[in-house]
């Protein structure tokens, strides 16, 4: 599957979205209706598992299958599953208390549907990515419309494929990556857009949105920091920050981007990271578990940074040269370890978003909350260690998306727990009940009864209105 993957034809996207939208004021899906699409995009993945993570592979030149298995499909199954299971609660009238001089009055909140709303995807996980907000707008009662990434073409073409043959275009599509469709994509005036990518389009995407007063949740990056606290054992810490940085190659908006860690503790770490990437990924470019490098752009950049910290005084520690043939061919960047990063170099000045991990000295906690204060606020914190206090005054003076504690990544999969950025690294969320409440409008319903007076406060204004208001102000 390399065909392109062209944009819907009859009147283009601007004409498919307004028969969504006329489609969406006209009547708001049922329980049932939200469950059989649900079941639908099921159907979906598990028939085209394979399918999917042949083209994936192929648009990275190498992707490992087991990661696109975890992190990709069963990811995207679990959401469908918890959303289907929860949905009537989720969509249920939700009763609030009402104050007591409006008795015996009572308030509710009713979920209801925004309208159509837009993904614009990016290509790193782009199964997941794609499908696990548009299974929060479907639950939501919304219609969806995809714009898939131009940098994983093969996937989009099969995912625009299969979506049209399973849903009527106004329920879901994908659109094109041709063109300037971006653009297009963006500028629709969505009831909500969800985009999911670097900081510097998600500013662009959100401009864009702005004109139309259109809300949006940004799923960004940034510099995601592990701190390793003197407590920690440096050698559990290690193997778990190599995981979580080496899957998808660091190809991972959440990956841990660098380690702070005491000076004299970081000769040891390096040494036992190197060791943990030559258990789990060993030291030739033809392991199938390590994943390629997206593109040639992508490839050079990497390289840029790693010179540019070896130029500026950075001890390089990994198992091959990038520019060596055997991993430039498949597009693999070798796992990189800089020791004794600083902050002049480029790499701890922007996201790495690849398999390089600067390892910076910060002697205490003090210092480590300093320097992660000093930046824009990152979507994901790691921290290792047993020292409680320590961990304590971390959470509380630093402010992040998310947070894992001994470990890195599974903050993300949490269902009952929110996903989204702060600041330079996001805004909004999404992820089970929390996407349902971000895609829905909860419409705040006061019902008055009949016996309550305090609400007759017409004029004209004289005595009974003073003792009404004297009553309130008692209330208040």
């Amino acid at each position: 599957m390399n065909q392109a993957v062209r944009n819907p034809a009859a009147g283009g996207i601007e004409d498919v979205f307004r028969r969504a939208v006329a489609l969406s004021r006209a009547a708001e899906p049922s329980l049932a209706e939200r469950r059989d699409r649900l079941a639908r995009l099921r159907a979906l993945v598990v028939e085209n598992e394979t399918r999917f993570d042949e083209v994936i592979s192929a648009d990275f030149g190498n992707r490992s299958r087991t990661e696109t298995l975890i992190a990709e499909t069963l990811f995207v199954l679990a959401e469908i599953k918890h959303a289907t299971k929860n949905l009537g609660r989720w969509m249920a009238p939700k009763h609030v208390v009402t104050e007591l001089q409006y008795f015996p009055a009572k308030n509710k909140l009713l979920p209801q549907p925004l309208g159509v709303v837009g993904i614009i995807a990016p290509w790193n996980y782009p199964l997941q990515l794609t499908l696990a907000p548009a299974v929060a707008a479907i639950a939501a009662g919304n219609r969806v419309m995809i714009k898939p990434s131009e940098l994983v073409p093969r996937f989009s073409a099969l995912l625009q494929k299969l979506i049209a043959e399973k849903f009527d275009d106004t329920e879901v599509t994908v659109t094109g990556i041709d063109g300037d469709i971006s653009e297009r994509f963006a500028a629709l005036p969505f009831d909500h857009l969800i985009f999911t990518g670097s900081t510097r389009v998600g500013r662009l995407v959100a401009e864009a949105a702005g004109r139309n007063l259109t809300p949006v949740t940004l799923e960004l990056g940034g510099k995601s920091p592990a701190i390793i606290d003197r407590s920690a054992d440096i050698n559990e810490a290690a193997e778990r920050i190599v995981y979580g940085k080496l899957m998808n190659a660091g190809q991972t908006c959440i990956a841990p981007d660098y380690v702070l860690i005491a000076h004299g503790n970081m000769d040891e770490f390096v040494a036992r990271a190197n060791s943990a990437v030559a258990r789990m990924f060993g030291t030739s470019p033809d392991n199938k578990d390590y994943t390629s490098i997206v593109s040639d752009k992508h490839y050079a950049r990497l390289e840029s940074l790693v010179q540019d910290a070896a130029a500026r005084g950075g001890k390089i520690v990994q198992p091959a040269s990038a520019d060596n043939p055997a991993w430039k061919a498949q597009r693999k960047f070798p796992p990189t370890f800089i020791s004794g990063a600083t902050t002049d170099m480029k790499v701890m000045q922007e996201e790495i978003f690849g398999p390089i991990l600067p390892v910076f000295a910060c002697d205490t906690t003090e210092a480590a909350i300093a320097h992660i204060n000093a930046n824009d606020r990152p979507l994901a914190l790691y921290w290792f260690g047993k020292d409680d206090a320590a961990r304590d005054q971390v959470l509380a003076r630093t402010v992040s998306g998310g947070v894992t504690i001994n470990d890195c990544l599974f903050h993300f999969v949490q269902a009952n727990q929110p996903m989204g950025g702060v600041g330079a690294s996001g805004t909004g969320a999404y992820h089970g009940e929390w996407g349902f409440r971000t895609l829905s409008k909860m419409k705040p319903v006061f019902y008055r009864s009949p016996f309550n007076r305090l609400a007759d406060l017409y004029p004209p204004y004289g005595s009974r209105i003073a003792r009404l208001i004297k009553l309130l102000r008692f209330m208040s």
